[in-house]
C-alpha cells in the first residue's frame, strides 16, 4: 500500500507506546496483545489507551510466526496506522507497514521512520510489488495525513 492508502485506510491514526500484556489464540491464530498508551490522535476517535493485537506469540507451549508481522519493542515511541475490524480486533493495518519508530533527529525535531518489508507483498492484481523505506519529520507526516483527509493526495 502506498503511504496515501495506508492513511486512508487505517481507522484510527496515533501516536503512542506499547507494553505487552498476554498473548491469546484467537480461532486457529495466536496473537501477541500490547497495551497502547496514546499520546497523539491524528485520525479517529481520541482515546487514552486501545488493546493492539499482533499476529505472532506462543501460548501453552505453541508458537507462530508470521511473515510480514510488526515487531514493537516495550517503551518505544511509534506511530501506529490501526484498523478495526468487524469483530473489534485492533491490529497495525498492512502489518509492518503501518508501524513507524518516532525518534529525535540532532536538530531536536521529531523523526518517524520505517524500514521497508522484508516480506514478499503482492498488489490489488497479485503481482509482486517492491516496498521502500520511509523517513520525515513527524509534522511532515502530520500535514501528509491531514492533506490526505481532506481529500488531497489521492
Amino acid at each position: 500500500m502506498s503511504l496515501n492508502d495506508i492513511i486512508g485506510k487505517s481507522t484510527l491514526i496515533v501516536q503512542a507506546t506499547v507494553q505487552p500484556t498476554y498473548s491469546a489464540l484467537r480461532g486457529a491464530v495466536i496473537y501477541t496483545h500490547f497495551q497502547v498508551q496514546v499520546s497523539n490522535t491524528y485520525k479517529g476517535s481520541s482515546v487514552n489507551n486501545l488493546d493492539l493485537a499482533v499476529p505472532g506469540g506462543a501460548v501453552n507451549g505453541m508458537q507462530q510466526s508470521f511473515a510480514g508481522a510488526p515487531t514493537l519493542t516495550a517503551g518505544q515511541n511509534y506511530l501506529l496506522f490501526l484498523w478495526t475490524s468487524k469483530t473489534g480486533l485492533t491490529q497495525v493495518i498492512g502489518l509492518s507497514q503501518g508501524l513507524f519508530y518516532v525518534s529525535t533527529n540532532t536538530a531536536g525535531q521529531l523523526i518517524v521512520s520505517r524500514a521497508a518489508a522484508s516480506a514478499t507483498m503482492l498488489n490489488a492484481s497479485g503481482q509482486t510489488v517492491t516496498d521502500s523505506s520511509l523517513q520525515m519529520t513527524l509534522a511532515e507526516m502530520v500535514s501528509r495525513i491531514q492533506t490526505v483527509l481532506a481529500g488531497g493526495g489521492q
